[in-house]
């Protein structure tokens, strides 16, 4: 599915705002997926840092995925920290700990080094003409970024929002379903996030990542504007243990997809392009790179 670049077995420890994930992929083929909901940033969002306990707790998730990822035979790993390490006071405490954990290099991404990371994982996806402007929209748990550029030449503009599914859940929705008033009050925040946002119209735009994904179950069609306000209509009143009955959302998204539904909506508007839901982003595209940087070598 992935990488035109290699064929070894590399692996790759994303460590994000909601979840920890593992992918260890041998080319184009996945090998080995795993994640663990620990939502990090509920905490930085509360606290600006990390608390030592849940530190630790990362730790030991990140040591079992490192030691799965050797099992199926990786030839190199890496972890790679999300907003949670931009974000959070103790940042660099979080890389110490985790690369102890894992025995191998962790670093934290800046905002644009994720945003080109979705864009090259989900442009390999896709695969959509080589000129085709194309943006990638990926909504992560504490920052969301945009993309545009076409697969030929790689990213021309970028931009990082700095709120995420799960800060916008923490600041507004106390109640479950959230209701009106505090849906209003998240859209408001969200626009506040993108002023001066001026992004090219691309031809076609893809969404990656947890929140994309389950607001796409959500929806009878790609993420539209119709589409996105149906959806948006629904979380405002429907609880979350009926979204998860009804609709087969993952029980951990559940909380966290009205603020995902309220940032897509706003990214989209901007964009002014259909959002096409795409199973494959920052893991994806760092796998590729890991597999180009050891051919290279």
């Amino acid at each position: 599915m992935w990488g035109r670049h290699h064929d070894e077995v590399v692996g790759v420890i994303d460590v994000g705002s909601n979840t920890v994930r593992l992918l260890v992929a041998r080319g184009r083929r996945e090998v080995l997926s795993e994640r663990e909901m620990l939502r990090l940033g509920a905490e930085v969002e509360q606290f600006g840092r990390i608390s030592d306990a849940k530190l630790t707790q990362t730790a030991l998730v990140v040591g079992r995925l490192a030691r799965d990822a050797r099992a199926a035979g990786v030839v190199a790993l890496e972890i790679l920290i999300t907003s949670p390490g931009r974000q959070a006071e103790n940042g660099d405490e979080l890389v110490r700990r985790l690369a102890a954990a894992g025995d191998c290099h962790a670093r934290v991404l800046s905002a644009v080094e994720e945003g080109e990371l979705a864009f090259a994982g989900a442009v390999e996806a896709a695969d959509p003409p080589a000129r085709r402007s194309v943006a990638v929209v990926d909504v992560g748990g504490g920052s969301a970024q945009v993309v545009v550029g076409t697969r030929r030449d790689g990213p021309a503009w970028s931009q990082s929002i700095d709120i995420g599914s799960q800060r916008l859940t923490n600041r507004f929705f106390e109640s479950d379903p959230p209701g009106e008033d505090a849906m209003r009050a998240a859209a408001e925040e969200v626009d506040r996030y993108l002023t001066g946002f001026d992004s090219p119209v691309p031809r076609v735009a893809y969404a990656v990542g947890g929140s994309a994904r389950a607001v796409r179950q959500l929806a009878a069609a790609q993420l539209d504007g119709r589409a996105l306000g149906d959806v948006v209509e629904l979380v405002t009143s429907a609880p979350s243990s009926e979204l998860v009955d009804r609709y087969g959302v993952d029980p951990d998204r559940a909380r966290t997809i009205a603020a995902g539904a309220v940032i897509l909506t706003a990214l989209q508007e901007r964009l002014a392009t259909p959002l096409k839901v795409v199973r494959a982003g920052v893991r994806e595209g760092a796998v590729i790179e890991l597999g180009a940087r050891r051919a290279a070598a």
